[in-house]
């Protein structure tokens, strides 16, 4: 007799106004203690919906919550950014801090925390857009509204892999207003979010709204990252959609970073496929990129140019009716294909909202699958 799963899988339905087709809850699972025939139906769920949500998952330990995401790469140990984090200049050093009793989760969220998971007296900052865009919205603005932070995939993109999934754990959540998100890029598109909601587009949706010449151009491009990109575009400016770099030379020169080693730069397919239902992602982190190797060997290196090529490509899969702003609740836990999305963190906390999320992800033990 087969042993069934205990879980069940509910698509989210899109809210209304939306054209979201990825997203699913799963209820009924013990992720305290998976089986395996629990975990195939987690990892389908995964990879057909992209981003999974587990309710009412405030117990879970950090120890837990890095066993269930090492389940989707069993050899892979390190986290997702490596050490990158204690270089002071990375634009990621402010925001985490690492438990100490379980290295691979960081914390992240907003406000004082006496006390939380081993970490003493910390002071969490909520990372805000003034901080990256090149022209925030005005002080008086901004408790109504906000804009995309930063669209990214969460990868190191030097050295290490990215990784398969990332896991965040709602552990305090503050539940305030609603503000309206702005693109602020002429089209005149917004969209209502929860305050702190993380936005979420389906790269596989991204690659679908291409033209068919535009998806020849994805499946036989690829990407090189700039070396040690987090402090390469430390003192860059954001587009106000989130969605990669205004170019102005900020920039930091290569003698100004880390050593560098150049087999350790990444070049990657723009294209990544997925490895469950076989579909193709355009999965680029748009701030990141410095140079597009194309099929017919020329390789684009006019920064700006390599910029305006991908914004083009992906402006269209951030369009309001494609995002999908999770509305989160203590002890809501989501998993996402790290491979398959790009997320971006929105909204603004006062200094005294306190805010706590645990995260993690571990470097990939192998790289993204190509198109081919």
């Amino acid at each position: 007799m087969a042993i069934k799963a205990r879980i069940t899988v509910h698509k989210v339905a899109p809210p209304k106004g939306s054209n979201i087709d990825f997203a699913a809850e799963l209820r009924g699972a013990d992720l305290e203690n998976i089986s395996e025939v629990d975990f195939d139906v987690i990892r389908r769920a995964l990879y057909e919906n992209q981003l999974i949500l587990f309710k009412r998952q405030q117990d879970l330990s950090p120890k837990a919550q890095y066993e269930l995401t090492q389940l989707f790469d069993p050899s892979s140990e390190a986290y997702g950014h490596g050490k990158t984090l204690d270089t002071k200049k990375s634009i990621l050093h402010p925001d985490l801090k690492t438990i100490p009793h379980q290295p691979q989760v960081q914390v992240i969220g907003n406000g004082p925390v006496e006390e939380f998971e081993g970490l003493k007296n910390i002071t969490l900052k909520h990372p805000h857009h003034k901080t990256f865009h090149q022209q925030p919205i005005s002080d008086e603005d901004d408790r109504d509204n906000t804009r995309f932070y930063r669209w990214h995939i969460d990868a190191a993109l030097y050295d290490l892999n990215p990784p398969r999934v990332t896991s965040l754990m709602a552990v305090q959540v503050p539940k305030t207003e609603y503000q309206t998100l702005r693109y602020d890029d002429g089209t005149g598109d917004e969209l209502s979010v929860p305050r702190g909601s993380t936005a979420f587009v389906s790269s596989y949706k991204m690659y679908d709204l291409l033209s068919e010449a535009d998806k020849e151009f994805a499946r036989t491009t690829r990407v090189q990252y700039a070396p040690h990109p987090y402090v390469w575009m430390s003192a860059a400016k954001s587009r106000p959609d989130g969605l990669g770099l205004v170019s102005e030379g900020r920039e930091l020169p290569y003698s100004e970073l880390p050593a560098i080693d150049e087999s350790k730069v990444k070049v990657l397919p723009m294209c990544w496929r997925n490895p469950v239902t076989n579909k193709l992602a355009l999965q680029v982190h748009p701030s990141a990129v410095e140079k597009l190797h194309l099929a017919d060997g020329t390789v684009v290196d006019n920064l700006e140019e390599v910029r305006e090529i991908v914004h083009r490509l992906q402006r269209p899969g951030i369009a309001p009716e494609y995002v999908y702003p999770v509305d989160w609740e203590a002890g809501d836990l989501a998993l996402f294909n790290n491979q398959g999305v790009l997320h971006s963190v929105t909204g603004s906390f006062q200094p005294e909202e306190v805010r706590i999320f645990r995260q993690c992800n571990l470097a990939a033990s192998t790289a993204p699958l190509g198109p081919e």
